[in-house]
């Protein structure tokens, strides 16, 4: 057997024979040219075929929910990007051919990207993967994707375009290996949506070769060739575990009865309704950026507020956690923000987005107040990227003044946990987006495959942050809530450590809510705090996993 290591992001253990990406689009001759008599046909062509692509990309994101849908909106938008369709029109002015001045195009604006980093470096493969699609249109080729199969396959690649990992199909696809990537990387978020197992970062698998039999062990980041018996077992124990944990009761708890409400996070109402299918307990993260995305202009109130309305009314009674707006960076919106940042992961993104055009946040508060007085659920307000004490008291009056109860912030940032008692001063809560958190703390993209190891939310670092985050809130006189809906919470182990650490919710995509909450039903309070002191000690990230890891043995027999 030859074994290969990564980093585990989503956990299973299944056997299946390897299938690769298909090779990419063929790069055209670096001297291809048009004929001298037709550059503005060519450019004509261009255009039409960015449309197509764009179109193609909007309707399967019509198809798609959640995580998915929003990542190909997201990507639809960069099928016309004016920066990679004027280059690509001066290049074909000086003679170069449509699918060689796309290509040249795509590149140059990646580097640029590239060259920006933070999140404008996560758009680099959505350009690159834009361009392909462009040049498969010109050149009347199929556009690139997941091999398709009538049998089902561990997908191995060097990463997924987000395109591509938005539209997998989990009856076919038993497991996903990627060569590059992060632990929270898109390929990593939409496996865990979907159930499958995922390693990333898993260097050496572009080489196994085709139809190769494998175990992948998605918990402990490993892939095994030539499964033997041991393998075999394993699979099959989890199939049966997997079945068990197929449905959550609805009730996250201790084993010696202390409550934590296991939460949602969705991106809009089929979301919602299919959250309360799976009995969460409320939402803990409704993405409101799903009215905003694929848009020229800002949504008008009434789309607003049929839209959230929608959410509220599949929890009604229940809490329903709102952030409002997480425009930038990564998700820019033509008529919010400015991609001509230097750097637009320390930009203007979130909350800050007010400070540059303000009024946008204000009737978004109208719109989810006036949603909010049309249902039952108990709805929670909160600003993502709030830095400092002032932001948050401005948030708190912006909420008030819009007739919004309860407001709260995201921390999101090293100095949102220092500074926490002060900011809980100023609101009602506070949620711990760990993604963002992670990347912030640990100054690693999250989209990096080289970098996995520091962009892991074990780091003692990082769950130092969630431990003064919670002893700021404590400290502030009169304890508010401070709840985690990034992707840690998603993990069975470590829910456990933010539990100990006195986290009060846990927000996750909807698959992971029963296996948290069997894990959790493991362990007293008490169990769970020793444990975390146990995490937050270590002295590195690997070390913390698997210390916890090995007081939790119900976790080897869930297969998690």
């Amino acid at each position: 057997m030859e074994n290969f290591a990564g980093v585990g992001v989503s956990p299973g253990r299944v056997i299946g024979p390897v299938r690769h990406m298909p090779p990419s689009v063929g790069e055209p001759p670096a001297d291809e040219r048009h004929g001298a008599d037709a550059p503005d046909e060519a450019v004509a062509a261009v255009k039409s075929a960015a449309k197509t692509v764009q179109e193609e990309l909007k309707r399967r994101a019509g198809l798609a929910k959640g995580d998915a849908k929003a990542v190909l909106q997201a990507t639809s938008l960069m099928a016309t990007d004016p920066l990679l369709l004027k280059t690509a029109a001066k290049l074909i002015k000086n003679g170069t051919s449509p699918a060689r001045a796309v290509w040249e195009a795509g590149a140059s604006v990646a580097e640029m990207l590239h060259n920006l980093g933070g999140y404008m470096a996560e758009r680099t493969a959505d350009v690159l993967d834009v361009r392909s699609r462009i040049v498969a249109e010109l050149r009347g080729l199929p556009a690139p994707g997941i091999p398709t199969s009538d049998t089902p396959f561990i997908l191995v690649a060097e990463d997924l375009a987000p395109a591509d990992t938005a539209t997998l199909d989990p009856a076919v696809v038993l497991a996903l290996v990627t060569s590059g990537g992060g632990p929270q990387s898109h390929t990593a978020i939409i496996a865990r949506a979907l159930g499958l197992p995922a390693v990333v970062a898993a260097s050496g698998v572009d080489a196994i070769d085709e139809g190769t039999p494998a175990f992948v062990d998605g918990a402990a980041g490993t892939i095994t060739l030539h499964p033997g018996a041991e393998e075999e077992a394993a699979a099959e124990a989890y199939a049966a575990a997997a079945a068990a944990l197929a449905v959550f009761d609805g009730v996250g708890v201790t084993a010696d009865g202390h409550e934590v409400p296991l939460l949602a996070n969705v991106g809009g109402a089929p979301d919602a309704v299919k959250a309360a299918e799976a009995q969460a307990q409320g939402v803990g993260l409704l993405r409101t950026e799903f009215c905003f995305l694929g848009r020229d202009a800002e949504p008008t109130a009434q789309e607003q507020i049929e839209a959230y309305k929608g959410v509220f009314d599949a929890f009604p009674g229940k809490k329903v956690v709102v952030r409002t707006l997480d425009a930038g960076a990564d998700k820019p919106l033509p008529f919010l923000t400015d991609t001509s940042e230097p750097n637009p992961a320390l930009g203007v993104r979130g909350y800050r987005t007010d400070l540059t055009s303000p009024g946008v946040l204000e009737r978004q508060l109208k719109a989810i107040a006036d949603a909010a007085a049309q249902a039952s659920a108990d709805v929670w307000v909160m600003a993502p990227m709030i830095s400092t004490a002032e932001e948050a008291a401005d948030f708190a009056k912006l909420c008030s003044n819009a007739g919004l109860q309860t407001p709260g912030v995201m921390v999101e940032v090293p100095s949102a946990a220092v500074m926490a008692e002060s900011i809980l001063g100023e609101v009602s809560f506070a949620s711990l987006g760990t993604n963002d958190l992670t990347q912030y703390t640990m100054a690693a993209d999250r989209q990096l495959g080289s970098l996995a190891t520091l962009n892991n939310s074990w780091q003692p670092a990082v769950l130092r942050m969630v431990k003064l985050t919670v002893e700021g809130s404590a400290a502030e006189g009169n304890a508010k809530p401070v709840g985690v809906c990034g992707e840690a919470a998603a993990d069975p182990a470590l829910a456990v450590v933010l539990v100990g650490l006195g986290i009060s919710t846990l927000s996750m995509t909807p698959r992971a809510l029963a296996g948290v909450g069997a894990v959790l039903n493991s362990v007293t309070l008490a169990d769970a705090q020793r444990i975390a002191g146990l995490a937050v000690a270590a002295p590195t990230a690997a070390e913390a996993r698997s210390r916890v890891r090995a007081e939790l043995p119900v976790l080897e027999s869930l297969g998690l």
